[in-house]
C-alpha cells in the first residue's frame, strides 16, 4: 500500500464500519480523486462526507414524476439540497455505482437495469444536513427505506413515493460517509463538482427547475402491471389470456427477447420487474449494505 493509499485508508476507516470497504476503497480511483478534489478546494474530506449525502433519483423516478414529493419529503425531514445536477445515465454508470453489490445480480436484472437507463436522465441531489449520532448519509438511507417494498414503513421517503418493487425503487442513496466520497465522482465531473461546493444555491430550486426539464423529455408513464401485460402482448401477438402466471409471463419476455423482436421498452421494465429473477439464488454481495444498527455497532 502506497503512503498515498495509506492516508486514504487511514481516513475511510472512520467513514465506514465495514472493514473490508476501507481496505477496498483505498484503492478506488473515484475516492482517490473526489479526496484529492476536496483538500486542493480546502474542504476537509472527514467533514464533507459525514455532513453530506447525495440522492439519486433515476429514470424511474422520472417518470413517475416524483421529484416534487421527494424535495418535500426532505424539508420535512432536516435535510437541505444544496445543489441539483441533471445526469446522463447509461449502463457504465449504473455498474460503477453498485459494482460491490451487482456480483449478486442476476442476467435479467443486468438487461433490464440497461434499459432503465435508456428511460430517462436522472436527477442527482446534493444534501447536507446535522452530523450527529447519525452521519448524514446513514441518516438518510435508514430514512429513505429499503428496497424490498414489503419492508417500508409509512413515512419512509420509498413508502411515500409508492411501494412499486424491487427494481424499481425510484431512489438511491450512498450507505455511509465512505459510499458519499466514492460515488460524488462517479456522479460529477470535476468542473460539476467545483460548481457545487464552491457556488451557493437554494438547490431545491435547481432541482425543480431541472424537473421540469425532465418530465418534458420523458412521458409519465404507468407502473400497473397489467397495463403492461396488455401493451406487451399487443407487441408480441399473444393474447392476455396466455400469460396468466409469472412464469407465463416470464416466458413471453424470454420468447420475444430469443426471437428479437421489439418490444415498448418501458412495459418490459414494469413486468419484468415483478416476474424475471432479480437475484442470484447464493452468495452475498461483495460488500454488505451499511445500515444504522451496523454503522453504531462499529463505533462501539
Amino acid at each position: 500500500m502506497t503512503a498515498v493509499e495509506l492516508e486514504v485508508r487511514t481516513l475511510l476507516a472512520a467513514l465506514t464500519p465495514t472493514a473490508a470497504k476501507a481496505d477496498i476503497y483505498a484503492e478506488d480511483t473515484y475516492v482517490h480523486e473526489t479526496v484529492q478534489h476536496l483538500e486542493r478546494l480546502g474542504i476537509e474530506p472527514d467533514a464533507f462526507a459525514r455532513q453530506h449525502s447525495l440522492l439519486l433519483l433515476k429514470p424511474d423516478a422520472i417518470v413517475a414524476r416524483a421529484v416534487e414529493p421527494t424535495l418535500e419529503w426532505l424539508a420535512e425531514n432536516d435535510f437541505q439540497v444544496i445543489g441539483a445536477h441533471r445526469l446522463p445515465v447509461n449502463r457504465h454508470l449504473a455498474r460503477a455505482v453498485w459494482y460491490f453489490a451487482w456480483n449478486i445480480a442476476t442476467a435479467e436484472r443486468r438487461r433490464l437495469a440497461d434499459l432503465l437507463v435508456d428511460i430517462s436522465d436522472a436527477l442527482v441531489l446534493v444534501v447536507r444536513g446535522a452530523d450527529g449520532e447519525l452521519p448524514v448519509s446513514v441518516r438518510l438511507t435508514e430514512a429513505k427505506g429499503p428496497t424490498d417494498p414489503r419492508k417500508r414503513q409509512p413515512g419512509e421517503l420509498r413508502y411515500v413515493l409508492g411501494r412499486h418493487n424491487f427494481l424499481l425503487n425510484l431512489v438511491h442513496s450512498p450507505d455511509d460517509p465512505a459510499d458519499v466520497l466514492r460515488e460524488f465522482t462517479i456522479f460529477f465531473d470535476e468542473a460539476v463538482r467545483r460548481d457545487l461546493l464552491t457556488r451557493t444555491v437554494d438547490g431545491a430550486a435547481v432541482a425543480a427547475e431541472l424537473a421540469q426539464e425532465l418530465y418534458a423529455a420523458a412521458p409519465a408513464r404507468s407502473f400497473d402491471r397489467a397495463e403492461a401485460l396488455a401493451r406487451l402482448c399487443a407487441d408480441a401477438g399473444v393474447p392476455v389470456a396466455a400469460a396468466r402466471s409469472d412464469a407465463d409471463c416470464a416466458r413471453l419476455l424470454y420468447d420475444a427477447w430469443d426471437a428479437g423482436r421489439a418490444l415498448d421498452p418501458w412495459s418490459v421494465l414494469v413486468l419484468g420487474s415483478f416476474v424475471l429473477p432479480m437475484r442470484t439464488g447464493s452468495g452475498s454481495q461483495t460488500l454488505p449494505p451499511v445500515t444504522a444498527k451496523t454503522w453504531l455497532e462499529g463505533r462501539s
